[in-house]
């Protein structure tokens, strides 16, 4: 996607819902000037969206390597590199928005996971302030971290449907009604996610079945052919995860603010949902064949 069709996406969706935004804003009772900056929130979106979908690693770099080199023509209004990053908190809450709206279309099968975001090294630990009282540790497979749990909702055709973000010691089944409320069909999970409890409040409040493979111990149950072949293709949302942290960077131990970690956040999941190709099962394709 090129720059302009970017910033034209992302304008289309500000210029719908930027004036509702500003009427529900609460003032502080006193009466403020409201100078003009010299880049519109929808140019400032632009830029930090173009950063997850570049090979940068520093935003730094990138703002003054490629943004302030190349992209002038395009943003006229640039502002230093100091100024810019003031601007970045600015537009958390229209990010989150506009990231609300790239999100898929249910498509009766989904899969749900969730994954770490180490705010820092565990050796780190004590003398870490950036995330004081909101960041936890936590434990995976993989060993004990520090940091945060995004949990994720993706259906057949890698579109993503919802997310949550919680401190990591939360229980990976805990955000789960909340992030299926406007989901059907089927919903694949590893075992992580077995509960007896959740199956039951799942089925009986959003008509939604849970379907997760059994640990050892556990007697065998009988499953369709076709949901034991889909509960194998749950690695596909180990694809999705690994693309959201190695090409679109949603994860890095540089953090200054809780804010910035947020936009980051934000920033890279739209990059992933704006991307042309995305991991797919082809369903559709298999269906048209048979159709066919």
């Amino acid at each position: 996607m090129s720059v302009v069709e970017l910033f034209c996406q992302v304008d289309d969706f500000w210029q719908q819902h930027g004036p509702l935004w500003r009427q529900g804003q609460l003032g502080r009772g006193t009466r403020r000037r409201q100078r003009d900056r010299s880049l519109c929130e929808s140019e400032i979106m632009t830029i930090l969206i173009l950063f997850h979908q570049s090979h940068y690693r520093t935003f730094k770099a990138f703002y003054l390597e490629h943004v302030c080199v190349y992209l002038r023509g395009e943003f006229p209004g640039l502002v230093s590199y100091t100024r810019f990053v003031d601007f970045i908190p600015t537009v958390l809450l229209p990010l989150c928005g506009y990231l609300k709206h790239c999100f898929g279309d249910c498509t009766g099968i989904s899969f749900i996971d969730a994954t770490v975001l180490a705010v820092c090294d565990n050796h780190r630990i004590p003398q870490h302030r950036v995330f004081a009282g909101l960041a936890q540790r936590g434990k995976t497979s993989m060993g004990w971290f520090y940091g945060f749990k995004l949990h994720l909702v993706f259906n057949d055709r890698g579109e993503l449907l919802n997310m949550a973000l919680t401190p990591g010691n939360v229980d990976d089944r805990t955000p789960v009604p909340d992030l299926v409320q406007e989901l059907f069909g089927k919903l694949f999970a590893d075992k992580g996610y077995l509960s007896q409890a959740l199956f039951e409040q799942l089925r009986d409040a959003f008509s939604l079945e849970l379907i997760t493979k059994l640990k050892k111990n556990m007697k065998n149950r009988l499953l369709p052919l076709a949901d034991k072949l889909l509960l194998r293709k749950r690695a596909i949302v180990e694809t999705i995860i690994d693309q959201l942290k190695n090409i679109s960077q949603i994860e890095h131990t540089r953090h200054r603010s809780f804010l910035n970690f947020m936009v980051n956040l934000v920033c890279g999941l739209i990059a992933y949902c704006l991307q042309p190709k995305k991991p797919s099962l082809g369903l559709e394709t298999i269906l048209r064949l048979e159709a066919a």
